[in-house]
């Protein structure tokens, strides 16, 4: 009994790869913060945007491309105004092509610029955000913004939301 206890405690605990990424259970309550950004409030992430020179990225997860290299998204995405969808970026474990892929979109979205500000976010509860964000710090920016409210955060404050298309490798 006691071994059919801890097998359901550990089934129970969230995945994390060994570099401290979250690797499953993706839609769960994240953390208040994440260390090295800044957390951001809705009024905060508005006031962010409004002073302009953010990049602005939505890691949410898109479904697979078909074989013609076309996504397969069901209903059209509605993110932060200006922003850059870096589809399934946000995964805690990233094949080493799509790691790459997401350094290159980061450096070129920042324009070799690693003290622009970077705001990530998905949807609430979500921690492709957080991931992310924490690996745009690792790969050396050094004004990362985190927004874990979200697109739901700013539609439900009455916020405009744009339709973006998944950018992916």
């Amino acid at each position: 009994m006691k071994r059919l206890v801890l097998a359901l405690l550990l089934l129970a605990l969230p995945a994390w790869a060994d570099d401290g990424y979250r690797t499953g259970d993706y839609r769960a309550p994240v953390p208040l913060e994440l260390e090295g950004a800044v957390t951001l409030d809705t009024d905060e992430a508005r006031d962010l945007l409004a002073g302009g020179g953010v990049v602005v990225i939505d890691v949410l997860p898109a479904p697979r491309r078909a074989a013609d290299g076309a996504w397969l998204v069901p209903k059209p995405r509605l993110s932060l105004p200006g922003a850059v969808w870096l589809a399934n970026a946000g995964y805690g474990d990233l094949p080493p092509a799509m790691e790459a892929w997401f350094a290159g979109q980061l450096n070129r979205l920042s324009g070799g610029d690693t003290a622009r500000p970077l705001l990530f976010f998905c949807i609430i509860d979500c921690w492709m955000s957080w991931n992310a964000a924490r690996r745009a710090l690792s790969l050396g920016h050094r004004r990362v913004y985190w927004y874990p409210d979200g697109s739901d955060g700013w539609a439900f404050a009455g916020l405009p939301l744009e339709r973006v298309d998944p950018r992916g490798p």
